[in-house]
């Protein structure tokens, strides 16, 4: 793990994570940035949920349909896992902030 360092909601373009520094004073441009790519991200999932529920209850959805709710599900679920990772840390270096500080 990153000690004090945000995973950031996108990798590099050979696939590797980004960690951010955060200023905990004030949340700066790329951290807000990040926030509003995880919101996005989220509501991303969601559809791809909907719509994945909705080939898997279709008996008539045939492989192409089926692979390519499979593809895009698998994809929201990076994000997910990425989102959750990020935030779990965050919440877990609050925890072990000293009394007094967040």
């Amino acid at each position: 793990m990153m000690n004090g360092l945000r995973l950031l909601p996108w990798t590099t373009p050979d696939g590797k994570p980004c960690y951010l520094d955060p200023d905990t004073a004030h949340p700066g441009t790329l951290s807000l940035l990040a926030d509003s790519v995880e919101v996005s991200q989220l509501g991303s999932a969601e559809e791809v949920l909907a719509g994945s529920r909705a080939v898997l209850g279709d008996a008539a959805a045939g492989d192409r349909a089926v692979r390519f709710a499979l593809t895009r599900a698998v994809e929201s679920l990076e994000d997910v896992v990425r989102i959750a990772i990020s935030r779990g840390r965050r919440i877990q270096r609050a925890d072990d902030a000293p009394e007094g500080r967040c």
